[in-house]
């Protein structure tokens, strides 16, 4: 039996096309870069991660679901475009007892004033943004601190 606790890095909407999709906002990093660098400081810090992006808002709903299902220590999500629409995420945030993480590659109150509001950061226990995809190192070793 595996004791090492998991922490689920979840990406929405267009994340698949990190790397080629507007370089000058979101980076030339890829997500499959990020997931390497991610599984060598998870081991680092003794922790797991499940890594995962889809397109569709359903799939992060399960997968929130999931996390709590399966005791997942923390989640680490980055819900792209849902960030600004999404109450069904909301509310699967709220449903959970898993603390979830928001991370934004660029900082969007910097953006255009439609991604100024997050019903994800009215429920997530934190919010990194802006620091590009250095973000998601915050927030692994904030998550496996909690």
């Amino acid at each position: 039996m595996n004791d090492t606790p998991t922490i689920f890095v979840l990406n929405g909407p267009n994340l698949n096309l990190l790397g080629t999709r507007e370089p000058e906002v979101y980076g030339h990093d890829t997500l499959d870069d990020v997931a390497g660098r991610l599984e060598d400081q998870a081991q680092d810090l003794g922790v797991g991660i499940d890594m995962r992006q889809s397109n569709h808002e359903g799939h992060l709903i399960d997968w929130l679901h999931e996390a709590n299902a399966t005791g997942a220590k923390a989640v680490i999500l980055n819900a792209g475009a849902f960030t600004h629409t999404s109450v069904a995420l909301y509310d699967a945030i709220k449903a959970i007892q898993v603390p979830v993480i928001e991370v934004h590659i660029s900082n969007p109150v910097a953006r255009e004033a439609f991604r100024h509001h997050s019903y994800v950061g009215m429920a997530a226990k934190g919010t990194i943004a802006g620091l590009g995809t250095y973000g998601y190192a915050l927030a692994l070793d904030a998550a496996a601190k909690l």
